[in-house]
């Protein structure tokens, strides 16, 4: 073999080993944290290998796309927001400085090492060992030189921005996205030389030159949205010195704090790594930016005072709220309140007044459909989390009425929004009619039947903040408009369909493939397979839709067996954002995590247990390809943190969780209230997956769910598990999770059937007697 070096080391990381040195004879939590998980994408993004604090304003991630390469442009001192690019690139080299072409810099690197704490890899080209460690707004670098000549230190923005050097300073800012990202750097020692250049039209840079003699040049440097002087005391603060070890060792000890919070027995050393390196990407964002008491807001483009509440941004909630916000209200609650706070700040300080769906540091990149915010606002109402209902209230349904559901588009309503109010559902175009509304994307199209159901949800939502305030009449119209997804259930086909301006269904019609790339003129990066599921706040009557369990089962049963109808190379020409599929069930995006425990209520719990431990040991692996999809800073992560642990959020604002199948022999969570929530599978095994007994507190239990409060009050889930399934056990009408029930003010469960709240005229005699479960 003529590689036989390089095909070992990439067998040893394949086969699930983690390439990162232990550091301690006892591995503690950070140790089995493998960052290199899904480096390798399947079709789209890969992860990325971030250094940094959990939530923290400062990410470090090396500027090279793909693990499979050998090429890096160079050393960013931050990330500003989840995948959308670095700012300010160190560039270190040795030797004849004046021949280095620095706007066409290709570093060849090796032994590159990786952690939460600390980065190090080695610069072939220039014989430079780097070594790199994080705090929460600055962060220290050292450059060892092994190679004889002048050394050199570049710093240079990616894209346009001001850098001035002054002794051993340099500070400055580069403008990212509308947002000024200031700096403020210090050198260990005086460069012999500095100078600044503009390398193109876009780039600024500073080159600082050292003594030949030097082994090594260390620099540490503090950011902020706010100002060079806030970049410094941000610094101070923070790192005193120069010594990386110490600033990694702060790094490490914050990391096993905070996944301590999780400790897992049990398994294999393969699932530790895979369970805690979920729980690691589960705390990327969203990310703190208040620095000393002020925040720079990009809604207004001012800077606040936080009056003691800390700022929060980047979150893509479309991805998150399914499983991300409600793993940190379980962790972090008075973080996640922050969060909440920080949400209702950014939509009073937008001109609009529009609540976001994708805050960053930037504002709001307004990217998908619905606003999920709603959602997140009515898990925590449920949950017992305090923010300002009335204020949330007050920007949703402003949201709601007057923003427009077009997809990827912030901007006034239109006249397909004016129709959805009236009509009760998004009007979708037959294949070859051209599009009329010039707001629609020309990539993103309509994806009329995702913004129907999104719409659906997201004003169940609402209606639960409205419950809460005693907002009769408010409540009672989000609570008719949140029946609008079944305007398109086709009761012939057994999927959702969507229908033109005349209320006609589309035909022809491929629910596999229909629809362009993703499915977007109706569905939105998955196909009608997937949209038969995503009615989360009404589960009870989806199955009353399909005539009953049994036909619901049936149904969730084909999904699983149905093959994609074509090669791969052509299906995922069409469905690139549909990976991880078992049967058209696709693993690899956040709308299908909750589908495998709907057979809870079908009564077939043991098909639940089945489903979620094959789509674990499948698609979520510690390996390079270990990921099935985007992960999506924590969105995909935290789907499978919570399926590893044995309980999902299913129907995020209905306070109960899912039973699944546990991978560990034991779970012990602790709360920030003290107590302890512990999950025991005894027996638990790759074998041993299915359910045979469970008890609650010691009292025997045969509900497929259990409330959030079983866990924030601490108690013990005891399951018995065996290798096959017991299919006496959790069925029955008291078995199946509440789907339509809500809890207000933390206290009591709300039994009242919604047909006396507002369901529509049109839907009343359809719906039979399981409006709730």
């Amino acid at each position: 073999m003529k590689y036989p070096v390089l095909f070992a080391v990439l067998i040893y990381i394949l086969s699930g080993c983690n390439p990162t040195p232990v550091a301690t004879s006892v591995r503690e939590p950070v140790d089995y944290v493998n960052n290199r998980i899904g480096n390798i994408s399947i079709l789209l993004v890969p992860t990325f290998p971030t250094t940094h604090l959990p939530n923290s304003m400062l990410r470090m991630i090396p500027a090279h796309r793909e693990f499979v390469t050998d090429r890096m442009q160079g050393l960013p001192l931050n990330v500003p927001s989840h995948r959308q690019g670095e700012v300010l690139l160190l560039m270190p080299f040795c030797g004849d400085v004046e021949k280095v072409d620095v706007s066409g810099i290709n570093y060849r690197y090796d032994h590159e090492i990786s952690t939460p704490y600390r980065y190090s890899v080695f610069l072939d080209d220039y014989g430079i060992n780097v070594d790199f460690a994080p705090a929460a707004k600055s962060a220290v670098y050292s450059f060892a030189f092994e190679e004889n000549g002048r050394r050199a230190v570049m710093l240079r923005t990616v894209g346009n921005g001001e850098i001035k050097a002054d002794g051993k300073v340099i500070s400055g800012f580069e403008n990212y996205r509308g947002a000024k990202h200031y700096f403020y750097l210090e050198f260990d020692q005086t460069p012999a030389q500095t100078a600044g250049s503009k390398t193109d039209d876009r780039h600024a840079n500073v080159c600082a030159q050292f003594d030949p003699a030097l082994k090594a040049v260390k620099v540490r440097y503090g950011i902020s949205y706010i100002s060079v002087e806030q970049a410094k005391k941000n610094l101070e603060k923070e790192i005193e010195d120069f010594d990386v070890e110490r600033v990694a060792q702060n790094a490490r000890n914050e990391w096993n704090k905070t996944l301590g919070k999780i400790e897992v027995e049990g398994g294999s050393e393969n699932e530790k790594t895979t369970f805690y390196t979920a729980l690691y990407r589960s705390h990327e964002r969203m990310i703190h930016i208040s620095e000393d008491g002020k925040y720079y807001s990009a809604f207004d483009g001012q800077v606040h005072d936080d009056d003691g509440v800390p700022f929060w941004t980047d979150d893509w909630v479309w991805d998150t709220y399914h499983a991300l916000h409600p793993l940190q209200i379980l962790l972090n609650p008075k973080a996640e309140e922050e969060k909440l706070a920080s949400y209702i700040r950014m939509c009073e300080q937008s001109p609009e007044r529009w609540m976001p769906t994708f805050p960053c540091v930037f504002g709001d990149a307004h990217c998908m459909n619905g606003n999920h915010a709603a959602v997140i606002f009515a898990d925590a109402l449920c949950k017992g989390l305090k923010f300002d209902v009335a204020k949330a209230f007050e920007g949703m349904k402003n949201t709601a009425l007057t923003e427009t559901m077009i997809p990827w588009k912030r901007g006034p309503k239109t006249v397909l929004d004016d129709f959805y109010h009236e009509k009760g559902w998004f009007p979708a175009l037959h294949p070859g009619e051209k599009e009329t509304v010039q707001e629609v994307n020309a990539f993103e199209k309509r994806q009329a039947v995702a913004v129907t159901q999104a719409a659906s949800y997201d004003d169940w939502c609402i209606a639960q903040l409205a419950k809460s305030l005693g907002k009769t009449e408010d409540e009672d119209f989000f609570m008719k408009r949140s029946y609008n997804y079944r305007h398109l259930f086709n009761k012939e086909t057994g999927f959702f369909h969507p229908k033109d301006r005349d209320g006609k269904f589309i035909e022809p019609f491929d629910y596999a493939l229909s629809g362009g790339i993703g499915s977007r003129d109706y569905y939105d990066e998955n196909n009608g397979w997937t949209y038969i599921w995503d009615v989360h706040h009404r589960i009870g009557d989806l199955v009353d839709l399909f005539g009953g369990a049994r036909p619901f089962a049936d149904r969730l049963d084909g999904l699983f067996a149905t093959e994609i109808p074509m090669s791969k190379w052509q299906y995922y020409a069409v469905q690139p954002d549909a990976t991880g599929n078992i049967g058209q069930y696709v693993a690899g995006n956040e709308p299908s995590c909750h589908i495998p425990y709907l057979y809870n209520y079908a009564g077939e719990p043991w098909k639940t247990q089945k489903r979620i431990r094959m789509v674990m040991e499948s698609w979520f692996r510690n390996d390079l390809l270990g990921i099935p999809g985007d992960e999506d800073g924590g969105g995909m992560s935290a789907c499978y943190a919570f399926s590893a642990m044995g309980f999902y959020p299913v129907s995020a604002g209905i306070p109960v969780y899912n039973i699944g199948s546990p991978v560990f022999n034991k779970t012990t969570i602790r709360l920030d209230n003290g107590k302890i929530f512990t999950i025991v599978a005894k027996n638990a095994s790759w074998r041993n997956k299915y359910i045979q007994s469970a008890r609650l507190n010691g009292q025997p239990w045969n509900k497929t769910w259990f409330a959030h409060d079983d866990v924030v009050n601490g108690g013990t889930l005891e399951l018995e598990m065996g290798d096959r399934p017991n299919r006496q056990w959790g069925v029955g009408k008291d078995a199946i999770p509440p789907s339509g029930k809500i809890r207000l003010e933390g206290i009591s469960w709300d039994e009242t059937d919604e047909t006396e709240i507002g369901i529509p005229e049109e839907h009343r005699q359809e719906i039979g007697s399981r409006i709730t479960s």
